[in-house]
């Protein structure tokens, strides 16, 4: 137990009255367990200060941070239906559905907006894990097309940030569609010769990381990320073997050329600007 859970926390609630102490005044980090003000944990990007533990960020958040000055204009993606397969598991589809929307206040597990990064435009698509663990349906499928219309209508690099445990069930073969239509979307993005980037975060596994996920022509890795199409133990089962230490993270794939860079969130949006800069320059070059 830290000082701060065994003393700075019991003071405060000393001097406060219980009702007057929000419930998110503080976070845990999950990796070396210390607390943390959640004022001052936003201030860091949600990196915790004592181990440099990147957590869970919103769509929302990673928008903001990565955008000029937090500035940027949504655009409203293409409706689907809601439950083309009637899909039950221990509940209706719709209704899981419905409780995402009211979780996360989004449609659907993807964003897409439009601004400038570095003074560039750029179009950038965010998966919103908190949604259903980022599963990839149709409304992804149909936001990663969108996405990829904008940038070519726009002359604008495609950066998409990923966070998915893979394609949705409750749509089935649909989902496994997705796959196929968001690598034609990439496809698009590169013959009109403009830049795709992808920003793999933790975790980005199954069909995302066997389609869009690893087309990009620049893949760039927050730290610590688990970057996947399988589980760790299914692989070994089915490869007999023992596999080495950290396989899945971002780091041990950087090291073996999958990642092309291991990028701390505060340094994102920089890297993110000069990326673009140095892409759009090589292309101008090749033009001319």
């Amino acid at each position: 137990m830290s000082w701060l859970t065994a003393y700075v926390r019991p003071k405060i609630r000393t001097l406060l009255r219980r009702g007057e102490v929000p419930d998110n005044l503080w976070k845990q980090c999950p990796e070396c367990q210390q607390m943390m003000f959640h004022t001052e944990l936003e201030k860091q990007l949600k990196v915790c200060s004592h181990c440099g533990h990147h957590m869970q960020a919103n769509a929302e958040d990673r928008l903001r941070w990565t955008f000029d000055a937090g500035a940027f204009t949504r655009i409203e993606l293409p409706k689907v239906p809601v439950d083309p397969l009637r899909f039950r598991d221990s509940q209706r589809y719709p209704d899981r559905l419905r409780g995402a929307r009211e979780k996360t206040h989004h449609d659907d597990a993807l964003l897409v907006a439009h601004g400038a990064i570095g003074g560039q435009r750029a179009v950038v698509a965010v998966m919103e894990y908190e949604f259903m663990g980022g599963s990839m349906g149709a409304a992804v499928g149909e936001g990663i097309v969108a996405a990829a219309k904008l940038a070519v209508l726009q002359d604008a690099p495609l950066i998409v940030f990923t966070a998915s445990g893979g394609a949705r069930m409750q749509e089935g073969a649909i989902s496994l569609m997705q796959m196929p239509r968001t690598t034609i979307a990439t496809r698009m993005v590169k013959e009109a010769g403009l830049p795709f980037i992808v920003v793999l975060t933790h975790p980005t596994t199954g069909g995302v990381t066997a389609s869009f996920a690893m087309l990009g022509d620049i893949h760039i890795a927050e730290p610590g990320a688990m970057i996947a199409f399988a589980g760790a133990r299914v692989i070994e089962q089915t490869v007999r073997e023992k596999l080495p230490e950290g396989f899945q993270r971002a780091e041990y794939l950087h090291e073996h050329g999958i990642v092309d860079i291991v990028v701390k969130r505060g340094e994102m949006a920089a890297t993110l600007a000069r990326v673009v800069s140095l892409l759009r320059q090589k292309e101008l070059a090749d033009a001319a």
